[in-house]
C-alpha cells in the first residue's frame, strides 16, 4: 500500500493562493510559506521550516515550497 503525504499543497490559483489539504480535508489557502506553517501548526503538525522539505509530510504540486504567486496586480 502506497503511503501518501499528510499534506498536499496545490498549484497557485488565479488569486495567487495555494489550496492546502491536510489528512484529505481542506485546510484553507496559503498565500505564503508563513501561511502554510500556520496551517500546519493549527493541525498539530510540525510547523518548522525544515518540515516543508519533507516529502513524507508534504506533497507539492505545481511548484515547491518557494514558489508563490503574487496573484493579480493591484493595490496592496
Amino acid at each position: 500500500m502506497e503511503r501518501r503525504p499528510l499534506v498536499i499543497v496545490f498549484p497557485p490559483e488565479s488569486d495567487g493562493g495555494r489550496p492546502v489539504t491536510i489528512r484529505g480535508a481542506s485546510a484553507g489557502t496559503a498565500r505564503s510559506l508563513f501561511d502554510l506553517l500556520d496551517l500546519l501548526h493549527g493541525a498539530g503538525l510540525p510547523a518548522v521550516d525544515t518540515a516543508v522539505d519533507d516529502p513524507e509530510l508534504i506533497e507539492w504540486r505545481g511548484g515547491g515550497p518557494y514558489d508563490w504567486s503574487d496573484g493579480p496586480a493591484g493595490p496592496r
